[in-house]
């Protein structure tokens, strides 16, 4: 028998001996009966969660036994957790799952609800890590499959939970926006559920979903939402306080709470199916929480004996959920002990018969195997989808000569303002300008500085009009939640989408307006943007009814309703985990974290979470997102370090992830484009950082120059400066340039602003914008630093982990033979007012590094 082949044997000899010992019933029920008078559940549905049980168990005997001569590689078991199978019992299969890595009696029974499924296959194919596993082929050991609506995670720390209140989220705005493709093919009345352990509760993801999950009841926001808690006492070996977890959970304003004995079939089946009837009549979030038991240690490798006694583990082996099936059928005279070992030992006959048919399958056998489902690249089918937009928002009954003038810093029209002059292809933007002295840089730094003090009072689109009040709360808890609306969202919101692109705008076409700023830019092409892909929403702190603190997110709201642009609660985890669900489901989500600085509390959201769905689902699942941060420096007269943060290291670390950068608004819209279009096409994650002191920015040289304001171009122009993934732009580019200036961001500006005047010293420069972070674009790097064979690399991140020290080894990868040096900040955090002009890069000290490059 398999038990004789594999550890521990003490588990497998002890359910035997109590399945021997059990009596048979003298008086049968019938198999549609119930199996007890307490209970809904019958004998037909208590034989089915033996099997899924029997199954789950061994796999884990399995799972240790292939790890016994190192065949095997994750021993992280179910055991005790069996009881986890009646809650897939009580759902449907289509009820998108996200599961704790003990719930293997789940998975067991969803597979056997799915009629051509093989979830011992499944299982066992990831503990090998074969090549052919269905969901990660063979880069982890996860419960996912598609067609099983199981969506994969690797979380031993909650970080699953902010995603599951996203899909719920999405899943509760159904019936009023359909995303194009229905997501995964989930009904209309379906509902999430997600399980984790009892230590997990501590986490701060974990935390954030349950406040975010009640916040949401609390406004009256549908969210179909069961948390299932698998509460073993155990977080390893760190034991959960008595009646902690039940106090936590219960305490949880807008959560319902459910309890039952996780090892009881029958009162864990009841309880989930009155929980997830609940959740899925009222659309409203519960909490499960079930006692259970960890059988045979946290994983292979544990020796729970260490930091357990013997009397807390018999009493653990004493409410095997497993016996406790058994004893439930033969009590009730469904079937006899016997009967019960023969299943149970053909199980295990099949388990082990697979276990060794799987040995011999393929393993992944390369880098690029390894990496090929990260983040697929199709630039010819996202520079089409470009094109189709485009296409999309053309309106032909639209008169273009009806007015002639520019937007102000309201998007108003006014009179048309001088602009720079055109550049010519190939020209520098400082062509035919006076070097600027330092008066002119200082002037220009103090109306930015000045503008981020007063960010509303820049460049904004004109403030929407208040909403109406909101009705108050009412007094009741009773199930029938009224929709109340998100505070600050009016309620004529219509359908959110605007008949033409005309309306949209108000009849003010951005491209009939004049030069724009960038964050004028940004705006335009987030309401083309809402336009053209129906499945997008804005959301974030502060981005509806103020329209962002900067003003970039002014009048969408108005424009498309509170349904698509609208406020979240402050908490930058749930921000992105909102985004993740709802992109599994088929939306589009253009979330706004309000500074970089608060990125870095939730970055487990892009690293764990975000970058990995791809790669652990083989493309199965996608989570398209485009989070626009506004961050870097600069903003000298507001702020400090938490609104002037220049750390991007843990953005670009992240495989996959692409980060972009547009220091002009000319770049800014295409480069938006494609973000969206690659999120759409690819399922791509998007990190669109954009430099707040550069938002209202017009000038370049000289006052009123207005050489930092583009025209916005018309759809129609769209597919021509289509900016791809991993491309960089060069200003000026001549036979004779003496040196090349690579840099991005706010260091765009300042060696542009450098450039003019090393030209009048007689050194010709060309910089390059690198504008994609990640991936870097190598080609165009190598080609403009052999071009001139002298680079000076302009970095605004820090020394230590910035951009600057990617582009260094780039060139050194490549075999560059010119010469190179940097220019980058300091390794310190940006300090408050003027001290920060000594530990950011300055224009002096682009100067004087292109100097010495010359010199050399």
């Amino acid at each position: 028998m398999l038990s004789s082949v594999t550890t521990p044997q003490d588990l497998d000899e002890r359910f035997r001996a109590e399945l021997a010992g059990l009596v048979a019933a003298t008086v049968s029920r019938d198999l549609d009966e119930p199996v007890r008078e307490d209970t809904a559940l019958t004998g037909e549905q208590a034989r089915a969660l033996y099997d899924a049980q029997s199954t789950s168990r061994h796999l884990d005997l399995a799972a240790r036994w292939l790890r016994s001569f190192d065949a095997g590689y994750y021993t992280i078991g179910s055991s005790g957790h069996e009881g986890n199978a009646a809650v897939a019992a009580a759902l449907r299969p289509t009820d998108p799952a996200l599961l704790h890595y003990r719930s293997g009696g789940f998975y067991c029974m969803r597979g056997g609800q799915v009629a051509g499924s093989d979830p011992i296959r499944d299982v066992l194919r990831g503990v090998v890590a074969s090549a052919k596993e269905p969901i990660a082929g063979g880069r982890h050991k996860v419960f996912g499959h598609a067609d099983l609506h199981v969506i994969p995670t690797t979380s031993t720390i909650a970080s699953h939970l902010p995603r599951a209140v996203g899909v719920a989220f999405a899943l509760g705005r159904g019936k009023r926006l359909t995303p194009p493709g229905g997501g995964h093919g989930w009904p209309a009345d379906a509902l999430v559920v997600c399980s984790f352990g009892d230590a997990s509760i501590n986490h701060a993801a974990a935390t954030a979903a349950f406040n975010t999950a009640g916040w949401c009841d609390h406004i009256g926001l549908k969210l179909p939402l069961l948390l299932v808690c698998e509460d073993n006492g155990l977080g390893i070996s760190v034991r959960s306080p008595e009646g902690w977890v039940a106090a936590a959970l219960s305490s949880r304003p807008g959560l319902r709470y459910y309890a039952a004995d996780g090892c009881d079939s029958a009162a864990t089946y009841d309880r989930a199916a009155e929980a997830a009837a609940w959740v899925r009549r009222y659309r409203r979030p519960a909490v499960l929480h079930l006692s259970t038991v960890r059988l045979m240690g946290h994983a292979g490798a544990d020796a729970e004996v260490a930091y357990r006694s013997p009397a807390e583990i018999a009493a653990d082996e004493a409410r095997d959920p497993l016996v406790r099936t058994a004893r439930l059928l033969v009590e009730a005279g469904m079937a006899t002990p016997a009967e019960l070992m023969t299943r149970y030992d053909e199980i295990g006959w099949e388990v082990r018969r697979i276990a060794e048919e799987v040995l011999g399958e393929p393993k992944l056998g390369s880098a690029s195997e390894v990496t090929a489902p990260l983040a697929p690249r199709r630039p010819v089918r996202v520079s089409r989808a470009v094109g189709d937009a485009a296409t999309h928002l053309a309106d032909d009954d639209l008169a273009t000569d009806e007015f002639d003038g520019e937007l102000d810093d309201d998007l108003e029209f006014a009179p048309a303002a001088p602009a720079g002059p055109p550049v010519p292809a190939g020209e520098p933007l400082w062509a035919g300008a006076e070097p600027p002295g330092q008066d002119a840089a200082a002037a220009d730094t103090s109306t930015v500085a000045e503008e981020a003090e007063h960010p509303d009072e820049a460049d904004a689109w004109p403030e929407p009009t208040p909403p109406e009040p909101e009705p108050e709360p009412r007094a009741e808890d009773g199930p029938e939640l009224e929709q109340r609306p998100v505070s600050g969202t009016p309620r004529s919101t219509g359908g959110g989408h605007p008949a033409t692109r005309a309306a949209a705008f108000d009849g003010r076409l951005p491209e009939l307006a004049g030069p724009l700023t960038l964050a004028q830019t940004i705006n335009a092409a987030l309401t083309d943007a809402m336009l053209a892909y129906p499945q997008m929403f804005v959301f974030g702190e502060d981005v509806a009814a103020k329209g962002g603190v900067y003003g970039v997110t002014k009048g969408l709201r108005d424009r498309f309703g509170g349904t698509r642009v609208f406020d979240t609660l402050l908490d930058e985890t749930s921000i992105l985990g909102l985004g993740l669900g709802a992109g599994l489901a088929g939306m589009l989500p253009v979330p706004e974290i309000q500074y970089l600085a608060y990125l870095h509390n939730a970055e487990d959201q892009l690293r764990g979470e975000a970058a990995t769905m791809q790669f652990f689902s083989q493309g199965a699942f996608h989570n398209p997102m485009v989070v626009r941060v506004a961050g870097l420096a600069y903003q000298l007269g507001f702020g400090g370090h938490f609104h002037n943060d220049n750390a991007l290291a843990v953005l670009r670390d992240i495989p996959g992830l692409v980060v972009a950068a547009p220091a002009r608004a000319e770049d800014a819209a295409p480069m938006l484009r494609t973000c969206l279009a690659s999120a759409v096409v690819d399922g791509s994650v998007c990190v669109f950082v954009e430099p707040i002191a550069l938002y209202h920015t017009r000038d370049l040289h000289t006052e009123n120059d207005n050489w930092w304001l583009s025209d916005y171009a018309p759809p129609s122009e769209w597919p021509a400066i289509h900016v791809p993934i991993g491309r960089a732009r060069a200003y000026s580019n001549g036979p004779n340039d003496d040196l090349t200036i690579i840099t991005f961001g706010n260091g765009v500006r300042l060696s542009l602003r450098a450039a003019a005047r090393l030209t009048a010293e007689g050194i010709a420069c060309r910089v390059v914008d690198l504008r994609w972070l990640s991936p870097l674009p190598v080609g165009d790097i190598i080609k403009n630093a052999s071009d001139t064979g002298r680079v000076l690399i302009v970095d605004e991140t820090r020394r230590s982990g910035g951009v600057g020290e990617g582009v260094i080894a780039a060139l050194v990868d490549a075999g560059y033979v010119g010469v190179a040096r940097r220019v980058a900040a300091v390794d310190s955090f940006v300090p408050l007012g003027p001290a920060a002009n000594h530990v950011l890069v300055s224009e002096e000290q682009i100067i004087q590094g292109a100097r010495s490059l010359l010199a050399r």
